[in-house]
């Protein structure tokens, strides 16, 4: 397979047809293919909200307003539209339940194995918590590894997609109730086919040369 296909053919749709849905078993193997993501320390620091329904895409849309009004009909003509959604802590209940899902999928082997990924997962954590103090932006870089893995998907399921990041977060938050839950939204993505009027469509892809992002040594 020649995946560069589908990263030169992949674009960010501005305009999407309303009537045409993506298909549930298409949209499901997109769910696991972020659920399989790669994290840090398979610290997986993410959640998925995931909507089809008119009511639920509303709600999302209200976090178009007022500034980011132009986003809003990218929600509403999607057929589904995808919260990333970032951990606000690494508490030890999510790391207990990394370790023990980890256990049950058979991943430790030696005796020693189970403490000893839950040690360097720790020695990770908390050098992003205490000293490079940056743990949100850490756990949010993970997040965006499941990002760039749902774009990539899409696009070989022929799926067109668009990421924002133009929302307001804090009423997003509020509106799904993530704070509440330890969480904060991130980034979304609509999912769909592409209006025939997309301008976006059409132009050609604009990338800097390879010899301007790539030293060999």
């Amino acid at each position: 397979m020649n995946l560069t296909r589908f990263a030169q053919a992949r674009y960010t749709t501005k305009s999407y047809d309303p009537t045409r849905k993506v298909a549930p078993e298409v949209i499901n193997e997109l769910r696991e293919l972020i659920r399989l993501a790669p994290s840090s320390v398979n610290s997986q620091p993410w959640h998925f909200i995931v909507t089809s329904s008119e009511a639920g895409k509303a709600r999302i849309a209200k976090a178009m307003q007022p500034g980011f009004a132009y986003n809003e009909p990218k929600i509403m003509s999607a057929s589904h539209v995808i919260v990333f959604a970032t951990r606000t802590a690494m508490d030890p209940q999510h790391m207990s339940a990394i370790l023990e899902q980890e256990d049950q999928d058979g991943r430790f082997i030696p005796a020693d194995a189970k403490e000893q990924q839950h040690y360097v997962r720790s020695i990770y954590t908390n050098l992003h918590r205490f000293d490079q103090k940056d743990l949100q932006h850490w756990m949010e870089k993970q997040t965006y590894l499941a990002l760039g893995t749902l774009l990539l998907g899409a696009a070989a399921l022929e799926v067109d997609a668009t990421p924002m990041e133009g929302f307001d977060a804090k009423a997003l938050d509020d509106e799904l109730g993530l704070r509440e839950r330890g969480l904060t939204s991130v980034v979304i993505v609509s999912l769909g086919y592409h209006a025939a009027g997309d301008f976006n469509a059409t132009l050609p892809k604009s990338r800097l040369a390879s010899q301007a992002v790539f030293t060999d040594i």
